[in-house]
């Protein structure tokens, strides 16, 4: 007896080459007897599923109902941002994302459009591995009450919520304060997330391997407000002045939650991971040269005069 196989794919809608993409994503998954799910009915009718073969394989379902759960993964179609919030969807029903970029860096994303064809094969042929990436949870109280609970898997960044106002920040970490400080704003990143927002505010890169927690101040007015690294055992506390200005909170740039002076956030290593599809060997070194377009010769290499 044999299981029907499925995958999610989520795709981002304003993309001029998404159209195309999806159109051949599904098309090969359906010739594979792969079935195709979707969040809507937008996706499904940029699939067009009847004309381009796909028919009963292609399937909507409501984004607020757990629709991952029971896929083989998460086929993602854009950049970092989609495929951030695939890993929403994800991460509750433990099945794995694969990111294919149609953005501009994609650092989070296995594969280049280019790759499509043998993308798509390789998970037709089962040939991929899934690794673990630490997330955090998040916890908001104010007045000693909890008043709101999230995660992320980038990071969380609580920043002032009014330009002209400079939100007075105090950091503490394992219940003992670190430094306080007027900033525009606080990063608190894992290491997958040190090369995304945190890497722009200052912050170093991390090996996704290395288990720790991440600090990054934003434009801080103060001599002490380097980033730091943290255990990720550690607890990282974001309080607001309660005679300051209040502050916003959003987890990989979305789910803003407001703070009002006198808020407190906590960061903990979270309890469930975000797992993300792996097809080639290789280390992460790798990775960031070809992600960031590093010079790997020396100067005098690629500088040197060609011989008269």
């Amino acid at each position: 007896m044999t299981t029907e196989r499925e995958v999610l794919l989520m795709v981002h809608p304003d993309r001029d080459a998404t159209g195309e993409a999806a159109r051949e994503v599904s098309a090969r998954f359906a010739k594979a007897g792969i079935r195709i799910r979707v969040t809507e009915h937008d996706v499904c009718a940029l699939i067009n599923p009847e004309q381009h073969g796909v028919g009963a394989s292609c399937t909507v379902v409501d984004p607020d109902d757990n629709p991952a759960s029971g896929v083989e993964l998460v086929f993602v179609l854009g950049g970092d941002g989609t495929l951030l919030r695939a890993a929403e969807l994800a991460r509750p029903a433990g099945v794995p994302v694969l990111g294919v970029n149609l953005g501009r860096v994609g650092f989070l994303a296995e594969a280049d459009s280019d790759a499509l064809a043998d993308t798509v094969q390789r998970v037709v042929d089962g040939d991929y591995q899934v690794e673990e990436r630490m997330t955090i949870d998040v916890t908001v109280t104010h007045d000693g009450e909890e008043v709101a609970r999230t995660w992320a898997l980038n990071e969380a960044s609580v920043e002032k919520s009014t330009r002209e106002r400079v939100l007075d920040a105090l950091i503490e970490v394992d219940g003992r304060p670190v430094s306080a400080f007027g900033c525009d704003g606080v990063l608190c990143a894992t290491p997958t997330g040190s090369t995304a927002y945190a890497f722009s505010a200052g912050g170093p890169i991390i090996w996704p391997d290395v288990q720790a927690l991440l600090v990054v101040p934003s434009n801080a007015h103060a001599m002490f407000a380097r980033p730091l690294v943290v255990s990720r055992s550690s607890v990282i506390t974001v309080g607001i002045d309660p005679d300051g200005s209040s502050a916003v909170l959003t987890c990989d740039g979305t789910r803003p939650i407001d703070l009002p002076p006198g808020a407190r956030v906590r960061v903990t290593c979270g309890k469930t991971p975000v797992r993300l599809v792996r097809l080639w060997d290789g280390p992460f070194t790798d990775r960031l040269v070809q992600k960031f377009s590093l010079p790997v010769k020396s100067w005098r290499e690629r500088h040197a005069r060609p011989c008269e």
